[in-house]
């Protein structure tokens, strides 16, 4: 059988995470959407995005097709149904299908015709930005039952502080060095060749992925997740790095999602609750407007490949857009276009040709290119994005 993720009816909604990638390269708990469906179903998958993105994200369709709804997490007993789906059948949650049975030669599909099956059983579903770090404990659980199911974690090294050793798994090459591992309320991940330097103290449910660095002294919090290939110091609670990215120095980054080949300069932090402890609104791609997210604690949720410098201090609940350069004094407003270049006391537009070569260099000490398909996407989210440019 072929599977294919699909973007979905909030794709809009959880911009601009989804301006660079689809929903199903979404990255909550320790995995992306992508990788946990590829991990249950034993296969890869393709996907069903926005036009320019298929370059990069291709979509291959062959006789017979399972399509699955990207925001949706999956579980045992949802593969497992999956799975089983024959012609004219689609699994519901609701209102919002799940997945669905398609063969190449259907010219329309018409769930009136379909027999729907409910599906009852609680299931993480990314529907906004804040999902991603409100649920990301959940996720991080499932992920790690998942990863670690049979396994055996390489052992903790000597001078580690640790509570609930079997709740704690360490892969192949990383590196613990006099560090504080605190598992009692929910398991701790240290991906392949990560490092976590001396005095660091961490409190789960935590992912750390591949290739990452906890700096000296590192304050994590509950519900955490880093990404591959990042680098992280300073104070982090409650909030999913995508990867790629670096907050190396002191700061406090709560309640967020921060993208790939982002940089937050040292002493930067985030209000996460507002004074008068009211309901946070956040911008909303859809409506070209501020909407109520529910949530008391929402700080900040930032494009790929934006940067701040030294001291950044951010509102809560801001919007950061993709290639966005921040600096200077004062707190930046609550919703920053994306490629836009100054601070507080105003903005001019980033120009591609400047944006081109920061992410050339700033790829290139990952020891990655910046790629043609890559720079088509950057061109097209610059045009794409105008109309919240008024400088």
């Amino acid at each position: 059988m072929n599977y294919i993720l699909f973007d979905g009816g909030v794709r809009n909604s959880l911009l601009p995470l989804t301006f660079t990638r689809p929903v199903a390269d979404i990255r909550i708990g320790i995995l992306t959407i992508r990788e946990k469906w590829e991990k249950h179903l034993g296969l890869t998958t393709t996907t069903i995005t926005e036009e320019y993105l298929e370059d990069k994200y291709p979509m291959v369709e062959l006789e017979e097709n399972i399509l699955i709804n990207a925001s949706f997490c999956p579980t045992d007993n949802l593969v497992d149904k999956v799975k089983s789906l024959s012609e004219n059948e689609a699994i519901f949650k609701g209102e919002d299908v799940i997945a669905f049975y398609t063969s190449d030669t259907q010219e329309e599909v018409n769930f009136d015709t379909y027999s729907q099956i409910e599906f009852e059983e609680e299931l993480i579903q990314v529907k906004n930005t804040s999902d991603i770090f409100t649920l990301n404990g959940k996720a991080i659980q499932q992920d790690f039952d998942l990863i670690t199911k049979g396994r055996t974690s390489m052992p903790i090294p000597a001078g580690v502080q640790f509570l609930n050793k079997e709740n704690i798994f360490i892969e192949e090459g990383a590196e613990i060095i006099f560090a504080s591992l605190n598992a009692s309320e929910g398991p701790i991940y240290i991906g392949k060749d990560a490092l976590v330097m001396e005095h660091s103290s961490i409190r789960g449910p935590f992912a750390m992925c591949e290739h990452t660095i906890l700096k000296m002294g590192a304050k994590i919090y509950k519900d955490t997740t880093i990404g591959p290939f990042s680098k992280i110091g300073g104070e982090v609670n409650n909030s999913v790095i995508f990867g790629y990215s670096s907050k190396g120095h002191d700061g406090y980054l709560g309640n967020s999602v921060i993208g790939e080949w982002c940089n937050l300069g040292a002493g930067s932090n985030n209000s996460n609750l507002k004074n008068n402890y009211a309901e946070v609104k956040l911008w909303d791609y859809e409506t070209d407007r501020f909407k109520k997210t529910g949530l008391q604690f929402c700080g900040l949720i930032m494009g790929d490949h934006s940067k701040c410098s030294i001291n950044t201090m951010f509102n809560t609940g801001t919007v950061i857009g993709v290639s966005v350069n921040l600096f200077g004094s004062g707190f930046p407003r609550n919703f920053v276009p994306s490629y836009s270049w100054g601070g507080a006391a105003g903005f001019t537009t980033f120009q591609m040709k400047k944006v081109s070569e920061v992410t050339t260099e700033v790829m290139k000490r990952k020891n990655l290119l910046l790629d043609e398909k890559d720079q088509k996407i950057l061109d097209y989210i610059f045009e794409e994005t105008k109309q919240y440019r008024n400088y």
